[in-house]
């Protein structure tokens, strides 16, 4: 596994398993955020729908990081707008601190949001460009009618962050892509929040900044007791801020496990395919390890495949089963290794071997499936 020079791996106890450790803070139960897909103008009738998360069940205990992992489209951005209602939520319930934030009247849902905040994936399209940093880090503390002397805070919340006092007289544009994205943590942090989901927050970034970042990320969990999201493609960066890892594939978790379970032993095939893609810094290794490429593209989340929605990549398919079955996450492995594979054992075990999945294949079977 390749890893980020000059990042800090977390590290979890090994008394007890991840869900055991403390309450959740936390709790996602069978959400779904169907988007309509309409016809003809403005008001036509609905025709089907996008269905980009579709019954996700997750826990974060309180100061603890949840990684969530998966292919671009797959759901993982949509699924961290709906946990804070940035996104609207077709059904199930996001429990923060034993209230359903699902459920919440708009003026209870702006109170709430002084608890929840994120830090988003472009900082510099997240920044007003013509406000300066003092007033981008002071607009919550305006708008939530927060007393504090609000030029302390700013040069409280630029030190924490790594930044200088002089940095609140700038601009987003006067700024490195590191540093606004240190700005864009600032502004998440500013009211004091418990849980913070950071959506792709090192993904625009070169790999000594995305270390620092990382680094100052774990600090600030460390100095403010904060929950996380992060939401993420790079393995790598997954694996050395979380302390458990959700693999997410159309809409739906895979897989789940503690970072060190996850990595030492991936159960489910798109997590091992996942895996392999990821370059190891030794020749050697490189040169005599699996790899699993995965044929064709992620399907339509507008038309889902039937049963295992991976089963039309899937190298381990088993036909009839695997085509018509939805297989459900069931605990395999170590303490708290969730899979949702019908052959998870099997495959783990040699029983089953890969098979040859192509480009051609995959488009049959799509073309099977919408016929």
């Amino acid at each position: 596994m390749s890893e980020i020079p000059g990042a800090v791996a977390q590290e979890m106890p090994e008394d007890l398993p991840p869900t055991e450790r403390s309450e959740p803070l936390v709790r996602i139960e069978g959400l779904k955020v169907h988007f309509p897909i309409r016809s003809g103008a403005l008001l036509g009738r609905r025709v089907g729908a996008v269905k980009a998360v579709d019954g996700v069940d997750l826990s974060i205990p309180a100061g603890r990081t949840l990684g969530l992992v998966g292919e671009s489209g797959c759901g993982k951005s949509t699924l961290g707008k709906a946990v804070l209602r940035l996104a609207p939520v077709t059904e199930g319930r996001v429990i923060y601190d034993g209230t359903d934030v699902a459920a919440l009247p708009r003026e209870s849902l702006r109170r709430m949001r002084q608890h929840m905040q994120m830090v988003f994936q472009d900082p510099l399209a997240s920044l007003n460009p013509r406000q300066s940093v003092e007033t981008i880090l002071t607009e919550p503390l305006r708008a939530h009618g927060i007393a504090y002397d609000r030029r302390d805070r700013v040069r409280e919340l630029l030190d924490q962050v790594g930044l200088p006092a002089s940095a609140a007289l700038k601009y987003p544009h006067e700024f490195s892509g590191g540093q606004r994205q240190r700005i864009g943590i600032a502004r998440a942090i500013a009211l004091e929040p418990r849980f913070v989901i950071a959506d792709e927050p090192v993904s625009a970034l070169d790999v000594s900044i995305q270390a620092q970042v990382l680094n100052l990320l774990g600090e600030l969990q460390e100095r403010l007791n904060l929950t996380y999201l992060v939401i993420a493609h790079d393995l790598a960066v997954v694996r050395h801020v979380s302390d458990e890892v959700a693999v997410m594939y159309l809409g739906g978790i895979v897989e789940q496990a503690s970072s060190d379970d996850l990595y030492a032993e991936p159960l489910h095939p798109y997590t091992k395919a996942l895996m392999s893609a990821v370059p190891v810094p030794d020749p050697k290794i490189e040169a005599r390890r699996e790899r699993i490429v995965l044929a064709g593209d992620l399907p339509s989340p507008s038309a889902p495949p039937p049963g295992c929605r991976f089963h039309t990549r899937c190298p381990f398919r088993q036909e009839t089963r695997c085509d018509t079955e939805r297989p459900e996450l069931r605990l395999l492995g170590g303490a708290g290794h969730l899979v949702a594979c019908h052959y998870a054992e099997d495959i783990r075990d040699g029983r089953i071997k890969p098979h040859e999945v192509t480009a051609e294949s995959v488009a049959a079977a799509e073309a099977e499936l919408s016929a």
